[in-house]
């Protein structure tokens, strides 16, 4: 197995994005365990947890209250700002602007919605309708709080269509990124 290296005092914050289902978690976990960096992806589950409220109070709240959303943002790149890292999180290429390497993955509202039929159950349609759904309520929300068009990606570093690649292949483009960079050195 191939290993890496961080240039020496250097810290390495990768941020990736995409919606749901186009395979952020499960890239930035690979990422992060392949660089042995700290991965982040600190949600509504992590803040139920720490305040000991049941998730589903989270979430109903967050509807009418913004300080949910804020407060999980705001501490996620709280968090980034202190140790070489991946943040995987939906808006992560816009929150941590100084990040290294900005990479947003996209795939179709189709594959998308079978991925996520795969993981969690439920038929394709009713998916695809509450997937659209969300995707229009997320965008609208992070307009709102943050003047963000999470349409709009053009700016980052690395554009990956992940119906073409599967994991392995996203993280290994990534890493040859980092390196063509001089971010990161084979060890």
């Amino acid at each position: 197995m191939k290993t890496y290296q961080i240039p020496e005092n250097k810290k390495l914050r990768i941020a990736i994005s995409g919606l749901s289902g186009c395979g952020n978690t499960t890239v930035s976990k690979k990422l992060s365990e392949m660089l042995g960096v700290r991965m982040i992806n600190y949600t509504f589950r992590n803040l139920a947890e720490e305040q000991n409220i049941p998730l589903s109070t989270i979430i109903e709240n967050a509807k009418t209250d913004d300080s949910y959303d804020k407060t999980v943002d705001t501490k996620q790149v709280e968090m980034a700002r202190e140790v070489s890292c991946v943040l995987g999180s939906r808006l992560a290429v816009w929150m941590l602007p100084e990040a290294d390497l900005k990479v947003y993955l996209f795939a179709s509202p189709r594959v998308r919605a079978e991925r996520i039929q795969n993981r969690e159950g439920g038929t394709l349609e009713e998916i695809m309708n509450f997937t659209s759904m969300r995707d229009d309520a997320d965008t609208q929300r992070y307009k709102r709080l943050y003047n963000i068009d999470n349409r709009k990606y053009d700016f980052v570093d690395l554009i990956i269509d992940t119906e073409k690649m599967n994991p392995d292949q996203i993280t290994s483009l990534i890493i040859e990124t980092l390196i063509k960079k001089g971010l990161l050195v084979q060890g």
